[in-house]
């Protein structure tokens, strides 16, 4: 779809006008036009459903002083063009009272890449045209043989546009489209939950969505209690995708450089070079791979983020191509800006908004399943939270269904548990990896929803206590 603000309140324009209206020595403007649709439903029925539009302008100013540049960011939503320029000053007022940045490098130029002329991309109800209808016959199914479906269903189009003082200009559309469903028994004990990532929901078959999920509700008809211990398990790909998500996050190249994190060496440097696993694991980001493309250059609102490693506004429009961050089981990669690159020796390797883990498995997770001698097949994690960065000890609960598989099949539901692992622990014991899924992390797919990953085989996953709920 091709519609969308036209004239001085274009994107591009409001970029073009905002580089016009600065007085600093260097600008970075971004304009996110963000548009979604989404379903909802509960117990069997369509409960909410809704368009909406939204614009954010990001302004970044950087003023050189006698100690070096500083740069002061601001954003406003719903910006036009006669709202650009207090917007503007603000940047500047900030980057004038801002101590100045040690990240601080040249803004990039370049010829532009993109159509950095054209309207937003945008969605519609019509994502759901052939879905909806699907999803209504899957309620009636659901209904007649006595459970209850639950979720939404969401499609988000985000058309990013980029300028720098410096002469760079950069766009690009990203489409995010997911299926959240939970069925359960109509007694509500018994839950069971997927979620699938989507570019197209024409493709996404809720009926088959839905027998998936009768399928576990029915095997946990029978519930047998276990205590907390190390159990062969199973980890299906959106549960790797939690946990190598959470490792990928944490890969900063300085922080491991100054001996804080699980990627520190242990005779100073980082960890880069060394086996992390005695499988023929890659684990790659790639802003062309198929079903999980994302942008080809650096998109930084902000230096700051107490969660991700962080990218450096100086580095906007950098761009970005494939990264082996683990190359046949051995750590090659950590992330870097050109700034933090410099300090520890390590190639620039930004933060990409994709992840892929693949070990050239074919099988799938029932194939693993199937020579499953006995051993806990895990549905989802969630809560997850850091324990110790020095290992990357994770703490976290299992959700919906953990099952007990006995000579190569499900006998039964168990308890859930809190599970106590470090992801980069995990990679070394690992047994056996399936094929590599487009997939979505339950816990951190509204944050980082472009995953591919295997199931993995994790021999003494450590289920640390037991936890209530289902």
């Amino acid at each position: 779809m091709s519609s969308g603000r036209r004239g001085a309140d274009a994107p591009h324009e409001i970029v073009e006008r905002a580089l016009a209206l600065s007085r600093s020595d260097g600008a970075v403007v971004i304009v996110d036009e963000t548009s979604t649709a989404h379903l909802r439903w509960a117990a069997n029925a369509l409960t909410t459903n809704g368009v909406t539009r939204g614009r954010r302008v990001t302004v970044i100013a950087t003023v050189n002083g006698a100690e070096g540049t500083a740069a002061g960011v601001v954003g406003g939503t719903a910006v036009d063009a006669d709202a650009l320029e207090p917007l503007v000053r603000a940047a500047e007022e900030a980057a004038r009272q801002s101590p100045s940045a040690e990240d601080a490098r040249p803004l990039l130029g370049g010829a532009p890449g993109g159509d950095v002329t054209a309207a937003p991309d945008e969605t519609s109800a019509a994502a759901f045209e052939a879905f909806a209808p699907a999803l209504g016959e899957t309620f009636a199914r659901a209904r007649a043989e006595g459970r209850e479906l639950f979720g939404f269903a969401n499609d988000e189009v985000v058309s990013t546009y980029l300028g720098t003082s410096a002469g760079l200009r950069r766009r690009h559309d990203q489409r995010t489209g997911h299926v959240e469903l939970n069925a359960k028994s109509r007694d509500r004990l018994r839950s069971a939950f997927v979620t699938v990532p989507t570019d197209d929901f024409a493709a996404v078959d809720p009926a088959a969505l839905d027998a998936d999920l009768a399928t576990r509700l029915r095997w946990a008809e029978r519930r047998v209690d276990l205590p907390a211990g190390r159990y062969e398990t199973l980890l299906p790909p959106t549960a790797v995708a939690d946990l190598i998500t959470y490792l990928y996050w944490n890969a900063d190249a300085r922080d491991a450089h100054e001996g804080r994190t699980v990627f520190s060496g242990r005779g100073g440097g980082t960890r880069v070079g060394e086996r992390l696993s005695s499988l023929p694991l890659t684990l790659a980001s790639d802003p062309g791979a198929p079903g999980v493309a994302a942008a080809p250059f650096v998109v930084a609102h902000s230096s700051t983020n107490t969660f991700v490693s962080a990218p450096s506004v100086f580095d906007n429009g950098l761009p970005i191509g494939r990264t082996e961050w683990i190359s046949d089981g051995v750590l090659r990669r950590l992330l870097t800006t050109r700034h933090t690159a410099e300090l520890t020796g390590l190639p620039v390797a930004p933060l990409t908004d994709n992840l892929l883990l693949d070990a050239g498995g074919t099988r799938s997770l029932a194939d693993l399943m199937a020579d499953t001698g006995r051993g806990l097949l895990v549905s989802t994690l969630w809560y997850i939270r850091e324990v110790d960065p020095k290992t990357l000890l994770l703490t976290g609960l299992t959700r919906d269904g953990v099952y007990l598989v006995e000579g190569g099949e499900v006998v039964g539901v168990v308890n859930n548990f809190r599970f106590n692992e470090s992801p980069v622990d995990l990679l070394s014991r690992a047994a056996e990896a399936g094929r590599a899924e487009v997939c979505r992390s339950r816990e951190w797919g509204e944050y980082f929803p472009r995953t591919s990953m295997p199931a993995l085989r994790v021999p003494e996953f450590n289920m640390s206590s037991v936890s209530p709920g289902v």
